[in-house]
């Protein structure tokens, strides 16, 4: 007995040492990731520190380069009819989902159908609209499985795409995860369940196998990707962390190869001390606030005037922040393709703070809103340390025209939670360009639809709605004339904007932070970096 105790104990230590060497020669990428995800359903998220999860398990029919360039993903190849209207996509030989079942043509027919279905109401589903039918579902004027529906699968190698009009960005849009697949087999036996990690099942370079709330999701290195001798970090950890003067000690000691966030007042630090590492580049997105104009007084457009004007914008990005994002006065962020026009530049942005903030304290105290008896509003933000300070300022700006406010945050997912509710009053918010068109600018202000008796406002978070501004939305989509289609969409910006449908803050700089020993991480104007083009060297 004693020697087979031995013996076992023996190899017992054998098969540990071979795990240990095993797990020594693992290539593991340790990034700060932000929030915690709502979901890892493509349906249900819509924010950048759920897409560097989801876009790494999933792949769907594009994909996207180092430089978030739209290149073949399932499909190896695809035709488009001579109108522009029917993309016909061949899927590759061989993919599979991580448990060995084929990815078929009807894989994302059934993702199609799932996300536009009423059912599963989800916030981002307008992305699909393009698509034949996919607002008539959307809204339940079409049945979900009608077969009008412009997603079919031909065969199981063949996903014909019918669109409403032509679409000049469609390639890019369908890298975006509102275009993924979903494995149905596993869909329709586990329900909503299938996304948990026991269930979930991946067609992308990475599967995620743990998930601890608050704390970390890891996934690892897919051995049934069709690309997978090319991907060279074997698991990547993607850990949530909201405060971000932590995370930068934590990166600092070593523990964090990848910032996604820093704080702003420590990215000269990062330029004279660790010389390469800071990856401070323009990208297409904005940071704005929106006002509840289902609150009154906020629904009064005076109001909503007065309260964006007294913003003095141009001392966010150097003064408040220190890192220089440029003023924004307009939606649509500069540089956008599609959209040769001139920007949008309201009347105020050529007066002076000073003649801005007795304009606007004027409209207040002709409102009945006084020293003695200011407006009383909340703005709600989500936590980070830049956020907090952007709010105190702003509350600080708002004080001199006779509002009053307080200061609330919450963790990011309850924050948004709460803009989709319509439960807040003023709202922090950021949106980054899912592809690089006005029309993705243009729809966060569009009205909502009806899904089973409510109203989705989808991203819409201030519930602002102009029927001139929708129709002009609707006929720039069809428009087929890229200079005409531009014209229509700054025609819709600047009732918009005329309307104070939000305040624009600052645009976009994206504020990364990458050890030396990491390459491929390019940077791009989605601040897009997908795991599987990156690589690790000690």
């Amino acid at each position: 007995m004693k020697i087979r105790n031995v013996l076992s104990a023996l190899a017992i230590a054998g098969l540990l040492g071979v795990a240990s060497v095993g797990a020594a020669s693992a290539v593991t990428l340790n990034t700060m990731n932000g929030s915690e995800p709502a979901s890892l359903d493509p349906h249900r998220i819509s924010g950048d520190w759920e897409n560097r999860i989801v876009g790494d398990y999933i792949e769907g029919l594009m994909a996207e380069d180092a430089h978030a360039e739209a290149i073949p993903g399932q499909a190896e190849s695809w035709d488009v009819s001579e109108d522009g209207l029917v993309y016909t996509f061949h899927l590759r030989d061989g993919i599979q989902w991580s448990d060995g079942t084929p990815v078929t043509a009807g894989d994302f027919e059934f993702a199609f159908r799932r996300i536009l279905d009423p059912k599963t109401a989800s916030d981002y589903a307008y992305l699909q609209y393009p698509i034949k039918g996919a607002s008539e579902i959307a809204d339940g004027s079409m049945p979900v499985d009608s077969p009008d529906f412009g997603v079919k699968a031909i065969d199981d190698k063949t996903v014909e795409i019918t669109l409403e009009n032509p679409t000049p960005y469609f390639l890019q849009l369908l890298t975006h995860y509102t275009a993924y697949p979903l494995p149905k087999h596993v869909v329709e036996a586990k329900g909503d369940d299938w996304v948990n990690v026991q269930n979930i099942v991946s067609n992308g370079p990475y599967t995620p196998v743990e998930w601890v709330p608050g704390n970390y999701v890891k996934s690892v290195k897919s051995e049934t990707y069709y690309d997978k001798d090319k991907v060279q970090i074997d698991e990547v950890y993607y850990y949530v962390q909201d405060d971000l003067a932590a995370a930068f000690n934590r990166y600092r000691a070593g523990e964090y190869d990848i910032l996604t966030d820093l704080p702003f007042d420590q990215q000269q630090l990062v330029k004279d001390t660790m010389p390469g590492e800071g990856r401070f580049a323009p990208f297409a997105g904005i940071h704005y606030y929106v006002l509840n104009e289902e609150k009154p007084p906020l629904d009064n457009v005076e109001v909503r005037k007065a309260l964006s004007i007294a913003v003095n914008r141009a001392i966010i990005g150097p003064d408040i922040w220190g890192s220089g994002e440029p003023p924004a006065y307009g939606w649509v962020p500069p540089g956008v393709t599609n959209y040769d026009v001139p920007p949008y530049m309201p009347e105020y942005a050529s007066k002076s703070y000073e003649e801005n903030v007795a304009e606007a304290k004027a409209i207040m105290e002709g409102l009945g809103y006084t020293a003695d008896k200011p407006l009383q509003l909340q703005i709600r933000y989500n936590t980070n340390d830049n956020h907090q300070r952007l709010a105190v300022a702003i509350s600080a700006m708002w004080e001199q025209i006779n509002v009053k406010t307080e200061l609330f945050n919450a963790e990011t997912p309850v924050h948004y939670d709460a803009l989709r509710a319509g439960d807040y009053q003023v709202g922090r918010a950021g949106w980054l360009m899912d592809y690089a068109d006005p029309s993705n600018m243009i729809e966060l202000l569009e009205t909502g639809v009806t899904q089973d008796g409510k109203m989705n406002w989808g991203n819409n978070y201030g519930r602002y709605s102009n029927p001139e501004f929708d129709r002009l939305a609707a006929e720039a989509e069809k428009e087929p004339d890229l200079k005409k289609r531009a014209e229509l969409y700054a025609q819709a910006e600047k009732i918009a904007m005329d309307e104070f449908a939000a305040i624009p803050l600052v645009y976009y700089l994206a504020a990364n932070v990458v050890k030396p020993n990491i390459q491929g991480f390019e940077d791009n104007a989605k601040d897009t970096h997908r795991t599987r083009w990156l690589t690790k060297t000690e």
